[in-house]
């Protein structure tokens, strides 16, 4: 009887990792799409039928959306203090957010990311000075480095984009060193140490791509904090060097209309929210999604 039981659950129990799946790469998908329409609206702004968003038109200064009194549809979103129109210049500075983010995020990911391989790897004196470099990064304040930073090297991207990387790369490495310590104990790399292999082939052949999946899932989340980072620093006046445009700059230019102009902050600071939501989502159903012990069940 126990057999029959066994045998008549068996398909359905074999029907179960493919339904998680699916539903894993539904939700990946769910929040993958949205977030791949934004950024290809950003990439494609310079053709699509919208103003220059660094004309200044002052005869139409705060001018609000369109759906409150005074507004109209040449400016659906509202203009600026400068008459500059809100909805071209988010779609436009949607291109120097994003870039910021990937290149911040790649930037951060590439030395973390081979900090945390060697510190796992080798242990001993490499684990114990990156360790030491890793706690010390971590300890610091991000505004006051960012602050030491910027003003001894001067405000531009490429400062920014060094001072966004600085933030991350700790982290990458703090993640990836604890995965190779229990990569390195495998019995698969033990095997290959014992046959003579390279070091360097077995970190870049065998371990690094067993680190993908941790390594992607952490980059897809690292993006948003890149971009609260960046909009943080803009808010700031540390980030974005005008006449670029970027939606941590646009908050900046709009705090000083809050209270009687507040769509010219509002909507860049949605914008960062409802990205920042995507991101974030995306990495939380992408680390279900790769992991087998809960594509298992």
């Amino acid at each position: 009887m126990t057999t029959i039981n066994t045998i008549q659950k068996s398909p359905r129990t074999a029907r179960k990792p493919s339904a998680v799946r699916a539903r894993g790469t539904g939700s990946v998908l769910a929040f993958g799409l949205p977030l791949a329409v934004i950024g290809l609206i950003c990439l494609a702004a310079p053709l699509l039928p919208l103003p220059d968003p660094a004309l200044q038109t002052l005869g139409d200064a705060l001018q609000p959306p369109v759906w409150m009194d005074g507004g109209n549809w040449s400016h659906p979103l509202g203009t600026d203090h400068l008459g500059r129109d809100v909805l071209s210049r988010i779609v436009h500075g949607g291109q120097l957010t994003f870039v910021i983010a990937i290149v911040g995020m790649l930037a951060g990911a590439i030395p973390g990311t081979l900090a945390g391989l060697v510190s796992g790897f080798y242990r001993g004196a490499a684990d114990a000075v990156i360790s030491r470099f890793v706690e010390a990064q971590l300890a610091l304040p991000f505004i006051l480095l960012a602050i030491a930073i910027i003003a001894s090297r001067g405000r531009s991207l490429a400062v920014l984009i060094l001072v966004l990387a600085l933030i991350g790369w700790a982290q990458y490495a703090r993640v990836v060193r604890a995965e190779t310590l229990s990569l390195r104990e495998r019995p698969f790399v033990l095997g290959l140490r014992c046959a003579g292999v390279p070091t360097l082939r077995i970190l870049l052949r065998h371990m690094l791509p067993n680190l993908a999946g941790t390594v992607l899932v952490l980059t897809t989340l690292q993006i948003g904090t890149v971009i609260l980072a960046e909009s943080a620093l803009s808010f700031l006046g540390l980030g974005v060097v005008s006449p670029q445009i970027s939606w941590g700059a646009m908050l900046a230019d709009g705090r000083d209309q809050l209270s009687h102009a507040w769509w010219v902050a509002a909507f860049p600071g949605l914008a960062i929210t409802i990205v920042v939501l995507l991101v974030n989502l995306l990495g939380d159903a992408m680390r279900s999604w790769l992991d087998p012990k809960k594509r298992r069940y």
